[in-house]
């Protein structure tokens, strides 16, 4: 009986893999709850259905009979009334959790979870309850888990250290490690008991993008994740770098440079020669912005204006942004207003977007949060990209507006 809703053996092995990738079964290896032997209902075949199509029900069953091994078939009786008493299978049962596990082919890595939860738990035992919240997680990380554990109990031992992540002295540690396992860092640090959990604003996740979450600029805790874990945990952090670029080919400073990179502290300090500032986040259009008395570049670099929120003379000055047309485009341009409120968009608006449809592309995870500090035109076309009104996560990037006609355009700001 084709497409007929019985539970087959493949139907029963994805009940169980559902099980693993929660990772239930690998809490159950830690921490039984007396769930095993565990039974697993099957959807079985009504009466009727055995009596109009007994070939198809008989290979249902054997099926299910020839997977058997780590589980044991309960039957039910069926058909008295109609073709005989027939007893068909009605339910999986695993005696032991080892047992399901082995049936979902995972038997190697549950064993090494097991080794792993065990490492965990000689460093500390209160690290065994973040292994039970993060079953996957940890065997995911592997050896690096310890490691990570490593990082966050010597951390709670020397809080504040004052140090650069680089003078750690753990074995296998280094900056890119602790870089790319923050937030395991912090969370056992919760477990242990050293922090509340609370990491920051990407604390679920470290990239803004992906996460859909507003890390503000205005609050201090600096550019990128690894500043923001730094400043948490006080270690030393390189400083933030601002990258402009003088436009106004008569102006004179250092020597003639015009293309310079200062620390976000000196570049609050500077008195630059300059009334209008065109902020991007492609550095091939920070580049090529063409000459302009008066006028200053600033290269940003995505999500990457935070360097900004101290430059109080900037206030002082036009200042325009120049984003892809996206969702994330307009957030940060929501942002930066939220330290300089008076920052303008340019080419980033429906008649550019629309004028430019032969080199739309996608973003795979468009922003979702409501954006107070848009303009009414500014938030419609946020909205329309937000519900998909041109088409699935539409994106022009800055890149590909037509360089006539973002000249065209800058020439009027």
């Amino acid at each position: 009986m084709a497409g007929n809703p019985w539970t087959s053996l493949a139907g029963l092995r994805a009940l169980s893999l559902k099980a693993w990738n929660s990772g239930a079964l690998l809490r159950e290896l830690l921490e039984p709850s007396g769930a095993y032997p565990r039974r697993r209902p099957l959807k079985r075949p009504t009466a009727a259905e055995l009596l109009s199509d007994y070939a198809a029900v008989r290979a249902w069953a054997a099926g299910l009979s020839a997977g058997a091994g780590a589980y044991a078939l309960e039957t039910a009786e069926v058909g008295r009334r109609t073709v005989g008493t027939n007893q068909v299978p009605a339910a999986a049962v695993f005696a032991s959790v080892e047992d399901e596990i082995a049936f979902v082919g995972k038997t190697r890595e549950a064993a090494a979870f097991r080794g792993l939860a065990g490492g965990l738990g000689q460093l500390d035992p209160r690290l065994v309850e973040w292994a039970l919240r993060r079953p996957l997680k940890l065997l995911e990380l592997g050896p690096d888990a310890l490691a990570a554990a490593r990082v966050a109990l010597w951390l709670g031992d020397n809080p504040e250290p004052g140090i650069y992540v680089r003078q750690l002295g753990l074995p296998g540690v280094h900056t890119k490690f602790v870089e790319r396992n923050r937030q395991v860092i912090d969370q056992m640090l919760a477990a242990v008991g050293r922090v509340d959990g609370t990491t920051d604003t990407e604390a679920g996740e470290d990239d803004p993008e992906a996460a859909g979450r507003e890390v503000p600029l205005g609050d201090g805790a600096g550019r990128t994740p690894a500043a923001r874990f730094a400043r948490r945990h006080g270690f030393l952090h390189p400083p933030e770098l601002v990258r402009f670029r003088l436009l106004d080919p008569d102006a004179d400073l250092l020597g003639g440079a015009r293309d310079i990179t200062v620390t976000a502290e000196a570049f609050s300090t500077l008195r630059l020669p300059a009334d209008t500032v065109i902020a991007t986040e492609n550095q091939v259009n920070f580049l090529a912005l063409p000459d302009r008395p008066g006028t200053l570049a600033l290269y940003g670099g995505g999500y990457g204006f935070s360097s900004l929120r101290d430059t109080a003379w900037l206030r002082e000055c036009r200042v325009h942004y120049w984003g892809d047309i996206d969702t994330h485009g307009f957030r940060i341009l929501d942002q930066l207003r939220a330290v300089h409120p008076h920052v303008e968009s340019v080419l980033m608006d429906e008649e550019t977007l629309l004028a430019h449809k032969e080199v739309w592309g996608t973003k795979p995870a468009p922003a979702r949060a409501a954006l107070a500090r848009l303009t009414p035109a500014e938030a419609a076309l946020y909205e329309a990209l937000r519900n998909d009104a041109y088409g699935t996560k539409v994106r022009l990037e800055q890149e590909l507006v037509s360089w006539d006609w973002a000249v065209a355009h800058l020439l009027r700001v």
